[in-house]
């Protein structure tokens, strides 16, 4: 049968702090210092435009695109120091003068969102007169926030079959930029490329299988990065999951039986039963998601209204989005394992009610890990989606990295 379940899901992610900006502001106005010219007998009144700093001095909101520039007019720079306040931080902005240190400009001349930054900067005229400037602005904070939630989850250990996938929370329209700023990784190195399903999900897999022990990082760096109009991502962090054994099943519907191999080799040949002829189970690779002790499945949430109400179903794996499972079943009467595909697309094992580990579905379920792979054939059925569940092993590695939006 198939299931599908509600899951609650929370973003890796948030702002973690507000800025108090009219505090920040007006700390270009206080102190014991001032840009405003002060008479002092016996002395030139101060210049003000020995510095120049944009954006100007209070500015808030300060958009997208805008530089930060500090300019010595008639004379050169001595020093400038910038610092960047967000979600609590304090972070000096790295930067370097021009050749004539009449100009100061930062090394990345993106400006961060939704941050402060203070300049102060020393300038010395052409009669060696030194003034000092001290200007603060604000930058835009966007309304619209992007956050990635990425399978797997951190610090896993999964099967050789496990594909990265970043579900977004907003449609993206801009998916170079968002694809730019995602980097998988593997050690031992191996190729790995993305692929594009629509505008609000990336996957990102090798062009086999994961070899066993492979450490595989997921750096997000989408922090500021415009996805779309308005919209700019918030996560600036890394996840990190191992590959663990390798365990293939081959699931042969015409023959009732599923084959489980553990690092190429038969660990045991186990009897199943798969989607009837009015249901038949889906061909091709498909990608343990999540193990469930135990599970409702009500045939209402798939389409086949009262047909089936199972408050308890023992060992369940999901494989696909739209309900696929691999599953204990205790109710069909009489026996079809291994004789007759009596379910409604599911891939059912001989189970007891309440689940048993000396059952088949118990004895799979306990020697399973998120990631493996279960491959069905000869089903009267088409082959699954590449974007149902984690499918895309069943897409050519031409047809693959044709989904990428960095050509």
């Amino acid at each position: 049968m198939r299931h599908v379940q509600g899951r609650a899901r929370r973003a890796g992610a948030a702002l973690a702090a507000v800025l108090t900006w009219a505090a920040l502001l007006a700390a270009g106005a206080a102190g014991c210092t001032s840009d405003a010219p002060r008479g002092v007998p016996g002395q030139p009144p101060e210049r003000t435009d020995t510095v120049r700093v944009s954006p100007d001095d209070g500015t808030r909101g300060v958009r997208p695109g805008t530089r930060l520039r500090v300019r010595a007019a008639g004379g050169r720079l001595e020093s400038v120091r910038v610092v960047r306040s967000r979600d609590g931080q304090d972070t000096p902005v790295p930067g370097h003068l021009s050749g004539d240190r009449r100009t100061w400009r930062p090394d990345d001349d993106t400006l961060a969102l939704a941050a402060g930054y203070t300049v102060d900067a020393v300038a010395v005229d052409g009669d060696g007169r030194r003034s000092a400037r001290h200007t603060a602005f604000t930058t835009y904070v966007p309304e619209e926030r992007l956050v990635a939630h990425v399978t797997p989850e951190n610090r896993a250990v999964v099967g050789t079959g496990m594909i990265v996938s970043l579900a977004f929370s907003r449609e993206i329209t801009d998916r170079a930029a968002v694809q730019r700023a995602v980097r998988v990784t593997a050690r031992p190195p191996v190729e790995i490329r993305p692929h594009w399903f629509g505008g609000s999900r990336l996957d990102f897999r090798p062009e086999h299988y994961w070899k066993p022990g492979t450490r595989v990082t997921v750096a997000l760096r989408l922090r500021d990065v415009r996805a779309a109009r308005g919209v700019y991502g918030i996560q600036h962090k890394s996840f990190s999951f191992t590959v663990g054994r390798s365990q293939t099943s081959l699931v042969d519907a015409a023959a009732h039986t599923m084959q489980v191999r553990r690092d190429g080799a038969l660990l045991a040949t186990v009897p199943v039963t798969a989607g009837a002829p009015d249901h038949p189970t889906y061909n091709g690779a498909m990608v343990v998601m999540e193990m469930l002790d135990v599970t409702r499945m009500n045939g209402r949430t798939v389409g086949f209204g009262g047909e089936y109400d199972i408050a308890d179903v023992p060992h369940a794996m999901r494989l696909t989005d739209s309900g696929t499972f691999l599953h204990g079943n205790y109710w069909s009467v009489p026996d079809p394992f291994g004789r007759a595909n009596v379910s409604h697309g599911c891939v059912g094992l001989k189970d007891v009610r309440g689940g048993a580990s000396d059952t088949p579905a118990g004895w799979f379920f306990d020697r399973s890990l998120v990631g493996d792979v279960v491959e069905v054939v000869h089903s009267d059925d088409r082959t699954v989606a590449a974007n149902n569940g984690l499918g895309g092993w069943n897409m050519d590695w031409a047809h693959w990295t044709a989904g990428s939006a960095v050509k």
